[in-house]
């Protein structure tokens, strides 16, 4: 069995990557930024961590966002639109959490394949 972690700390790694499956943390943008900054944010991290575990985002298998406010969901989305692969969506789901600190609008939860 082969687990290969990456930018590993003392409570987690960013991504995980066993039996061809990519696990990322939660990602967050700037704590404080708008919600589009923060999407966007979150975008750019998933990006390079898939591209450094072999992957992209046409191989996503399942993504998870959790807004702090469902007030931002319209605010997400025409953030998300613009970057995922239209011929390849994951399944996904949204809801509304209270996040690690008041400053975060939102966090992604990414599964995929390599």
């Amino acid at each position: 069995m082969s687990i290969t972690r990456l930018h590993s700390g003392p409570r987690m790694s960013q991504a995980v990557v066993h039996n061809n499956t990519i696990y990322l943390a939660g990602q967050v943008g700037t704590a404080g930024a708008d919600i589009a900054t923060q999407t966007q944010d979150c975008l750019d991290s998933i990006d390079r961590l898939l591209a450094e575990a072999g992957s992209d985002k046409s191989k996503l298998l399942q993504v998870i966002i959790w807004l702090a406010d469902m007030a931002d969901f319209d605010g997400m989305n025409t953030v998300y639109d613009a970057w995922i692969d239209p011929a390849n969506p994951a399944a996904r789901a949204c809801g509304e959490a209270k996040l690690a600190t008041p400053e975060y609008k939102v966090e992604f939860i990414i599964t995929a394949a390599v």
